[in-house]
């Protein structure tokens, strides 16, 4: 069976609606023609976030996601997610939306760049938008 885990690190974050984020997000991945075998969702503080991006990606700046792709078999998702709920926060006062909203379009965000898409170009920064803005809009719940 596919798997999808949530853990904390260094943050008190407790995500709600577990169960249903899970198949919003088996959905999500299915649609896109993909298979999942697992994925580990971390939500984090800014500065464990940090260390990651320094140790791994050799970056020095806050960000809101690192999604490290562990696939081996195409087009089949293995995944590590970490997610920074101070940046979320700070999301939700610059998007004016509900932190488990903003929560939400990170998730589907980093799956999104396991599917392929990217959003380094203003091209592919207005469809990553788009394809969020979709599947946010087919959560059941």
């Amino acid at each position: 069976m596919p798997s999808i885990h949530f853990f904390k690190e260094d943050t008190t974050y407790n995500l709600p609606n577990k169960l249903k984020v899970k198949t919003w997000i088996r959905n999500t991945i299915s649609a896109e023609g993909f298979t999942l075998d697992e994925m580990n969702i971390v939500f984090c503080s800014d500065e464990y976030l940090l260390e990651i991006n320094q140790k791994y990606l050799d970056h020095d700046t806050f960000t809101d996601i690192i999604t490290f792709d562990n696939s081996e078999v195409h087009k089949q998702i293995t995944s590590d997610i970490f997610i920074s709920i101070e940046r979320v926060r700070e999301n939700t006062k610059l998007f004016k939306t509900s932190i488990y909203d903003e929560v939400c379009r990170i998730m589907v965000h980093g799956t999104l760049h396991l599917l392929g898409y990217g959003d380094k170009s203003k091209l592919e920064k207005t469809k990553m938008t788009e394809k969020e803005d979709f599947y946010l809009s087919k959560r059941i719940f």
